[in-house]
């Protein structure tokens, strides 16, 4: 079931998750809805608490579009648990809760995570790299908490705010889904420019 997408700064997306105690049908069922969510929105990675659910899940795939050059890679990590990191790296990243904002941020280069499946086996990634890196990362950022934009500026934090604050009560006004909006916002200001000209 495809759920809703929390939009910062809802304060649920502050809140700290609580670890999986068992992993049964509820969970996994709490896993598929994240997939179906995530792939219904275009999106890389998903966590619980994006969902209003405060428990330490997250999915990730890094080639979430159907190509036959590149199969779908889905991961699901239930409590995962960053066990160290190396390097650094400036990666341009955006947030299913922050849609339409993009911005560079900090991360290790490679990192090692334990977790455990969906059917609660252990496993552990060792030495992830590259967009997988960054999106373990982010999203076990939101597990406990912490949402790209908190390590941005204040300044930068605060004008991602205003636009979404704006595109919230947008949502709420017109029932439309963030991404028709933003994408209304876009051909506006194309036709803008084009008369512009």
């Amino acid at each position: 079931m495809i759920r809703e997408v929390l939009i910062w700064p809802d304060p649920r997306l502050k809140e700290k998750s609580k670890e999986v105690g068992l992993v049964d049908a509820a969970v996994r069922k709490l896993v598929d809805d994240m997939f179906e969510t995530m792939y219904s929105e275009d999106g890389v990675g998903l966590a619980a608490p994006q969902l209003g659910a405060t428990q330490r899940i997250i999915v990730i795939d890094t080639n979430p579009k159907p190509d036959p050059e590149k199969p779908q890679n889905p991961l699901c990590l239930i409590n995962p648990v960053l066990v160290g990191g190396k390097g650094e790296v400036l990666w341009n990243e955006g947030c299913l809760s922050v849609p339409g904002e993009f911005e560079d941020v900090e991360r290790f280069e490679t990192i090692t995570v334990r977790a455990l499946d969906r059917e609660g086996r252990p496993f552990e990634i060792t030495d992830a790299s590259g967009l997988l890196a960054i999106a373990l990362q982010h999203e076990t950022d939101h597990l406990d908490g912490t949402m790209f934009v908190d390590r941005l500026s204040t300044l930068k934090r605060e004008v991602i705010r205003r636009r979404m604050k704006r595109l919230k009560a947008e949502v709420e006004e017109t029932g439309l889904h963030p991404k028709d909006i933003l994408r209304a916002r876009e051909e506006a200001e194309a036709h803008d420019i084009e008369n512009a000209i």
